[in-house]
């Protein structure tokens, strides 16, 4: 891979960890479609490298919010038990389906959530009744399933359901950033054996992906308030699911 391709792709991994720790994601979600434009095999080079960025961009999106005070750790710590457990089964089906319904899954589950945190943003969560944490747990179990075939960690999936069980915003992004730090190490254990990683990339990848992910907690915590936190969320998954429509339409 050529320098400046590599400069590129640093660059734009920087700009997705930056949005995608100011949400507690993880950046695998927005890294899946973004290095599925440079990298061509989905499976072996883009989720395994994917989710080991999601892990890392999340882990210290985790430590952003928790020197803010904005990390609720028993729930955190509970979803975090379902997510590392189940999220491996994902990535393992993965290795048995093929590319075109991944990408389908992907595009579905992302546009869904997409309109519904447009569809609350009128609404007032987290604020007239205790959040329903059962139902977030229960809720987990498919996600991590599902996020783990995706290879993109359960975090876009897990933090707009928090968000509709009646976490607030900031909360739920700082449980997120928990939660899905192990799963993403955990969903990458089926990956090990058939991985293709240019080690040389993954390396600046993971350095520039870690320091905007931090960076993108604490712009959160200090400056953005729960309702423009939903809209960066929609937004961001709008247009990463728009490019990739386009280019799965004009290959």
């Amino acid at each position: 891979m050529s320098t400046t391709l590599a400069i590129v792709i640093a660059g734009g991994l920087f700009a997705l960890s930056v949005a995608s720790g100011m949400l507690g994601l993880g950046v695998a979600f927005a890294a899946v479609p973004f290095l599925g434009f440079f990298l061509p095999d989905l499976v072996h080079q883009v989720q395994p490298l994917s989710l080991f960025l999601n892990g890392v961009t999340a882990l210290f999106a985790a430590f952003g919010f928790a020197r803010a005070g904005l990390v609720s750790w028993r729930p955190a710590l509970m979803l975090t038990a379902v997510t590392a457990t189940v999220a491996p089964l994902g990535s393992w089906l993965a290795q048995y389906t093929a590319q075109g319904w991944i990408w389908g899954i992907y595009l579905g589950a992302v546009g869904y959530l997409a309109f519904q945190m447009f569809h609350t943003t009128t609404r007032t969560t987290g604020t007239s009744a205790a959040p329903n944490l059962r139902l977030a747990l229960i809720l987990a179990v498919p996600i991590s399933a599902l996020a783990g075939l995706l290879g993109v960690g359960p975090g876009f999936l897990l933090m707009p359901v928090l968000i509709l069980v009646g976490f607030a915003p900031k909360n739920a992004a700082g449980i997120t950033a928990v939660a899905v730090t192990l799963p993403s190490f955990t969903a990458l254990i089926p990956h090990l054996s058939t991985a293709r990683v240019d080690l040389r990339l993954a390396a600046v990848l993971i350095v520039v992906g870690a320091a905007g992910s931090f960076l993108g907690a604490r712009l959160t915590s200090r400056f953005v308030s729960g309702p423009t936190l939903k809209r960066i969320f929609g937004i961001l998954i709008v247009v990463m699911t728009a490019v990739k429509v386009f280019t799965l339409v004009s290959a």
